[in-house]
């Protein structure tokens, strides 16, 4: 461990990172805790704190910290000490995990907290962990556009293939993303293959992808409805099974009822785009030329 934190983290300059991931665990995990707590009704512990009749959320505070944090690393980190990197990472942290807490109420624009919509929060949570921890271990999208590689260069012809190459994985991603599959979009940003393998196959019947595409090609869209209610079935369960443990009410029964509700709500046919006078058809592009065979 010692030796892994000197070599990967401290010499690549990953230590503020590190403290940040620090940060945001143990921010996400208090404030689990203390809404678990309140929730409860524990009496010696603190209660909601309210200005007036009005509910002041934990999400202030978080923007209260990263702004705090943030300006503070911007405008000393440079000159300043590893410890001071630390601190300020690790408050950015704290600050980050209790914004993205709340993140179903910024989304819903309501508070949804123990909704089912709260769950929300809980995956942006998990994506925040996802990202840092990839990125601490040295993984990072884009990698071939790296200061270095170009300043090492000794031509334009590297600097080319590498910018054609950040170019094609970021398409790749947007039309993965716009497949509604987010989890492989994020983690193909640092594993392209995943990208590739991503944009080949069908989208998700309810996403962008589907509505632009598939309105008119029905055999599509019911062989998409069947893959997804098949393949995501376990997947949701595990999901909400997760949330349940962090957000609170695990429950067997409610993680199946929640599941087949969920896969009803969510695995159903994208809505036709949106009519206009003059429609042109698009040739197939040749993600869709696979999706036939995917």
């Amino acid at each position: 461990m010692r030796r892994w934190l000197e070599e990967d983290v401290i010499a690549h300059g990953r230590l503020p990172l590190l403290f940040f991931l620090f940060g945001f665990i143990i921010g996400f995990l208090f404030i689990r805790l203390s809404v678990r707590m309140i929730r409860a009704e524990v009496r010696w512990w603190p209660g909601n704190l309210r200005a007036g009749s009005v509910h002041v959320h934990h999400m202030v505070f978080g923007v209260i910290m990263v702004l705090g944090s943030g300006l503070g690393l911007v405008a000393v980190y440079e000159d300043g000490s590893s410890a001071t990197g630390a601190a300020l990472s690790a408050a950015f942290g704290v600050g980050a995990a209790l914004v993205l807490d709340e993140f179903a109420l910024i989304y819903y624009l309501r508070d949804v907290y123990w909704e089912e919509q709260g769950r929300t929060s809980v995956d942006a949570v998990f994506v925040a962990l996802a990202v840092t921890g990839l990125l601490l271990l040295g993984f990072h999208p884009l990698s071939l556009l790296e200061i270095n590689d170009f300043r090492d260069s000794i031509g334009t012809a590297a600097r080319i293939v590498a910018i054609m190459f950040a170019f094609t994985n970021l398409t790749l991603a947007a039309i993965v993303i716009a497949k509604g599959k987010i989890w492989t979009g994020l983690f193909g940003m640092f594993f392209p293959p995943l990208l590739v393998v991503g944009a080949l196959r069908l989208s998700r019947p309810g996403a962008p992808w589907a509505r632009w595409r598939y309105a008119d090609r029905g055999r599509l869209m019911s062989r998409a409805i069947v893959r997804e209610r098949r393949y995501r079935r376990p997947v949701i369960r595990a999901k909400i099974f997760v949330q349940d443990l962090v957000a609170g009410k695990p429950s067997v029964e409610h993680v199946r009822t929640a599941t087949e509700a969920e896969l009803a709500r969510t695995v159903v046919a994208a809505p036709p785009a949106p009519h206009r006078e003059h429609h042109y058809h698009l040739p197939w592009t040749a993600a869709e030329h696979a999706e036939e065979h995917f």
